[in-house]
């Protein structure tokens, strides 16, 4: 990374001067963003991912936020850059249909059952009404979270939904960022999905809260949030995935709105 003084002055010549070698300075000089990310998205992916390839759909994402960043609007470039960077490689995984076709349509029935008894029970499920919805043990039930754990790994980033199933999932990073627009009723609407997130997260368990903040806030990785917990990495996972396809459930009803905006 550089100094203070040489990144303002490298933004300069790039927005102001069109400088490719201060944009070329730029992407080397916050590369480590790359890495950084990657090596988040890479835990609990299957073996068969290349850490490389992360690296490789990473860096498309960090030379479009180069590109778009503005550095007046007073946002730190890192936190727009990280959104951009994990977009990237999780638009390159999906790609590369990297989780095999049995994984995802466990994924999908338990997507489908969670958001089924949040509807009809009007609170989050506990996992015996899942497994039991399931036709599963809740031993079960812990087994599935396992084998879809890799699905949900980096989900808040690039939440879920789409009016139309054919067409590609839609961050909510992307529809809060929505720099293209000044629509006021898109604007209420991204202000009420975002509520119905974090009222979505208030109401999880103290302990998916804990997970759910740890890992998407503070950057710990599974294993070190197992440290702090006293647990295994692998109930940090399930307890992960459970949280999201709880969260999927409460916010199914955004698949509408998602659609127009």
């Amino acid at each position: 990374m550089f100094n203070k003084g040489r990144e303002e002055q490298l933004w300069k010549d790039y927005r102001q001067g069109g400088s490719q070698a201060a944009r070329e300075e730029l992407i080397v000089g916050y590369s480590p963003l790359v890495k950084y990310v990657a090596g988040r998205v890479s835990i609990g992916l299957p073996p068969n991912v290349e850490f490389d390839d992360l690296v490789s759909f990473g860096i498309f994402g960090l030379m479009d936020a180069i590109d778009k960043f503005d550095p007046e609007r007073g946002i730190k470039f890192e936190t727009y850059a990280i959104a951009r960077i994990r977009g990237a490689i999780m638009d390159g995984l999906r790609d590369n249909d990297w989780v095999p076709r049995s994984v995802r349509q466990k994924a999908k029935n338990l997507e489908k059952v969670c958001v089924e008894l949040e509807n009809r029970l009007g609170r989050y499920p506990t996992d015996q009404e899942i497994s039991e919805a399931l036709q599963i043990s809740v031993d079960g039930f812990y087994q599935m979270l396992n084998e879809v754990s890799c699905t949900t790994l980096t989900s808040l980033d690039e939440i879920w939904l789409t009016k139309n199933p054919d067409d590609e999932n839609v961050r909510v990073l992307d529809l809060i960022e929505n720099e293209d627009s000044d629509d006021p009723v898109k604007q209420i609407e991204i202000t009420e999905l975002k509520e119905a997130l974090a009222k979505a997260i208030d109401a999880l368990s103290e302990r998916e809260k804990l997970v759910i903040t740890l890992y998407y806030y503070e950057g710990l990785t599974l294993k070190e949030i197992g440290e702090v917990l006293g647990i295994s990495e692998s109930r940090v996972s399930q307890i992960h995935t459970k949280s999201i396809f709880r969260l999927q459930g409460r916010l199914a009803r955004w698949r509408s709105v998602i659609g127009v905006l």
